[in-house]
């Protein structure tokens, strides 16, 4: 054999390995559990369907009485007395009004606002709390031992956290937890002046001030505020530059970095730590990666839109939403739409064209190799991992918090629909 013909030779042999380790990674098996979760009633509301954080269980609040059914119609109007339903068709205690339920973080406790008679109170765990002339949603410590809610009575509005009743005053948002549970945070209003309360201490006055977010390692405190028509970012009180709008404020995960969307006149940039990005007609949310090093966001063009990673733009879709970091940073996923049909990019790489992808959007395994997320075909639904497609469904549950969760690298759960029943669905990856 001659010299050229052993490369020829040996590049074959090469591309077929390649081939085929290739063919190996695209194509595995998907072992596949099915566990009946819980089953819909004909009288519910849809959009009371909450899914636990960790998408094991489910629930919503049904009514005792509807407007006549139409034979594979949800009926439109629901009737009381209302009662939660959770992982059965077994309903709980039935109340004149309801708010729709919500799951603690470890997703073993459930608190939900029922009305009797003109009082409110908050039921957790089917244990009712003191009763008020209104309360707000309840919210649970991330360490789930907590909860915090808005109460009125008469004229006056406070925070109850663990019960204890907080300083009154002329208005106030709602709670929230610091990620170490130990600490509470909301607006409040005295007269025409607007201010954060931090356990309990009471900030600098504004025209107006918005929620405010504490950081990953629950020591800082950022708001946006407003003071005429200009508004700007108080991290740790100290105020930021000044414009004409200002979207979300997000703290990098170690807790060191700022970012937030702006607006000057008729554009919108990212601000990350005070420096102005590039000016868009529009831009979303910044997000940043694990390692806290770089920042993603959606960004307007006219009527294209396209991903900013660190400064950098990829190509122009028609649409494109969800940008997301894999867990050790160095790769990014998500969905764009061409027309009328939409597809994950994978590090630049455009995947197989669907009718939808659900909300959140991509997901990637905890080892950052795999990428899944859910989509639709027809009247279909069914979970891609590594555009590797899944078993179908009516639906695959992504309302209400509903999510795809990867357990380890080879291994995901998430709840899916078959008529009226919803399945705990787990999947092991050989």
């Amino acid at each position: 054999m001659t010299k050229k013909g052993m490369v020829l030779c040996l590049a074959g042999f090469l591309l077929c390995i390649a081939i085929a380790v290739w063919a190996q990674e695209k194509s595995f098996n998907r072992v596949v559990s099915e566990k009946l979760v819980t089953q819909i009633i004909s009288k519910w509301i849809p959009e009371s369907f909450v899914v636990s954080p960790n998408s094991d269980h489910a629930g919503y609040v049904g009514g005792a009485a509807s407007l006549p059914e139409i034979p594979g119609h949800i009926p439109k109007t629901i009737y009381g007395p209302f009662f939660v339903v959770v992982d059965g068709v077994k309903p709980g205690k039935q109340y004149d009004n309801l708010t729709y339920p919500i799951f603690s973080p470890d997703s073993k406790r459930v608190a939900y606002v029922a009305q009797v008679g003109d009082k409110w109170f908050v039921v957790v765990d089917g244990e009712e709390q003191k009763q008020y002339d209104w309360v707000g949603g309840p919210i649970f410590s991330p360490d789930s031992k907590r909860v915090a809610y808005a109460a009125t009575v008469g004229d006056k509005r406070f925070v109850v956290a663990d019960g204890k009743e907080e300083k009154q005053y002329d208005g106030r948002g709602d709670p929230i937890f610091s990620p170490d549970s130990k600490r509470v945070a909301y607006w409040a209003k005295v007269a025409d002046t607007e201010f954060v309360v931090v356990d309990g201490e009471e900030g600098r006055q504004y025209q107006m001030v918005d929620i405010p977010i504490f950081s990953p390692d629950s020591r800082r405190v950022a708001y946006e505020a407003r003071v005429g028509d200009k508004w700007f970012v108080v991290v740790d009180e100290a105020e930021g530059k000044e414009y004409d709008s200002i979207g979300t404020v997000i703290f990098s995960p170690d807790s060191k970095r700022v970012a937030y969307e702006a607006q000057a006149g008729e554009t919108w940039f990212v601000s990350v730590d005070g420096k102005e990005g590039k000016q868009y007609d529009g831009v979303s949310t910044p997000i940043f990666s694990s390692d806290s090093k770089w920042v993603v966001y959606v960004a307007k063009v006219g009527k294209k839109r396209f991903v900013v990673v660190d400064g950098e733009e990829g190509k122009q879709y028609n649409s494109v939403s969800n940008p997301i970091f894999s867990p050790d940073s160095r790769r990014v996923a998500y969905e764009a739409k061409v027309d009328k049909k939409w597809f994950l990019v994978v590090d630049e790489k455009e995947g197989k064209q669907y009718d939808g992808i659900k909300a959140p959007g991509p997901i990637f395994s905890p080892d950052s190799r795999r990428v899944a997320c859910a989509v639709g075909v027809g009247d279909k639904q069914f979970v891609v991992v590594d555009e590797d497609e899944g078993r179908q469904y009516d639906g695959i549950v992504t309302i209400g918090g509903g999510k795809i969760i990867f357990d380890s690298p080879d291994s995901l759960h998430y709840l899916a629909q078959k008529g009226n029943e919803i399945y705990l669905v787990e999947e092991k990856i050989k």
